[in-house]
């Protein structure tokens, strides 16, 4: 596990690289979009709980251009009554800098920088991506299908959209094997957008898996906000490890 930079067309991108402790040989990657909340400790953890399976992992800092990983993560407990709401006040402005168009050429330098890692083997990768990052995973699905054979995606919000560039489009040039698990209650991602993805899904002829975990809200993997579940959070990192491991080469 170590801190690395990426490359991109718009400066260096902070990033945290994990193996498995002793890994010898070739290991699948995985590319790994954080949350609006920012490439912190809890990200880390997360990638290196993903790496211990057998990948080698990438958590990009994906807001580089609005400042450094510790510039755009929270300074305060975000655990704490209303600490979570404050701090997205600051965080909304950064997701809706990162347009699209910015996001996709900031992929393409991501997977570059994955697969020629130590230990990347040869053939296609998955990409796990949480809340926004959600967004981004389906759109390098569609935008890299010989490259992303797995995508695994958690309490992702605003994924169709009326929007030219909404990410449920991406769906049509994706070949993909998708895991969607939603929030319960997401105004965010409403049963609605979520029958737009899956007819999306049937008419492209990608294999989707979708489902709600129920009483669990919007951000519920990240143990370091209010909206923990514990249940949920090791849910999702069960069906993750079986995805993964059903689509990608160990």
């Amino acid at each position: 596990m170590k801190n690395t930079t990426v490359e991109t067309g718009a400066g260096k991108a902070e990033a945290w690289l994990s193996r498995p402790e002793g890994a010898r040989g070739s290991l699948p990657g995985v590319l790994l979009f954080m949350d609006a909340i920012g490439l912190r400790p809890q990200i880390r953890q997360m990638a290196d709980r993903i790496a211990g399976w057998g990948y080698v992992v990438l958590a990009p800092n994906t807001f580089h251009r609005s400042g450094t990983a510790e510039e755009t993560s929270p300074r305060g407990d975000l655990r704490a009554p209303g600490a979570r709401e404050e701090f997205f006040a600051e965080a909304v402005p950064r997701m809706e800098a990162l347009t699209s168009d910015l996001s996709r050429a900031d992929t393409t330098a991501y997977l570059d920088a994955l697969r020629s890692a130590d230990q990347v083997a040869e053939g296609p990768v998955g990409v796990v991506g949480y809340c926004m990052g959600v967004r981004l995973a389906l759109r390098a699905a569609g935008d890299h299908p010989d490259d992303v054979a797995a995508v695994g995606g958690f309490h992702g919000g605003g994924l169709v959209t009326s929007d030219a560039d909404s990410p449920h489009l991406w769906l049509g040039s994706a070949r993909a094997h998708l895991l969607l698990r939603h929030a319960d209650q997401d105004p965010s991602m409403t049963p609605e957008q979520m029958d737009v993805l899956s007819s999306s899904a049937r008419a492209a002829g990608v294999d989707l898996d979708q489902e709600v975990y129920a009483g669990a809200q919007h951000g519920y993997s990240m143990a370091d906000t209010s909206m923990f579940d514990a249940e949920a959070a090791e849910r999702h990192f069960e069906e993750l490890r079986e995805h993964l491991a059903s689509h990608l080469k160990v």
